[in-house]
């Protein structure tokens, strides 16, 4: 009995450092992600004050030669 009392122990104590572990994991990644969302917006930004977009409005498009 104490034998598999013991053996209970050592797996929660080895579950909870597992956790502690991958809670971690889990906080860096969501850094990660949140600062490369505010990255990527900021280029999103960027972009569209650089240059006038290169799509025209449908009814500024002038008929091809052809026609």
């Amino acid at each position: 009995m104490s034998e598999r009392l013991t053996e209970l122990e050592v797996r929660v104590a080895f579950q909870d450092k597992t956790l502690q572990d991958l809670n971690e994991v889990v906080t860096r990644q969501q850094r990660e992600i949140d600062r490369l969302t505010k990255e990527l917006e900021a280029v999103k930004s960027r972009l569209s004050g650089l240059a006038p977009s290169m799509v025209i409005p449908q009814e500024d498009e002038k008929p091809p030669p052809h026609y």
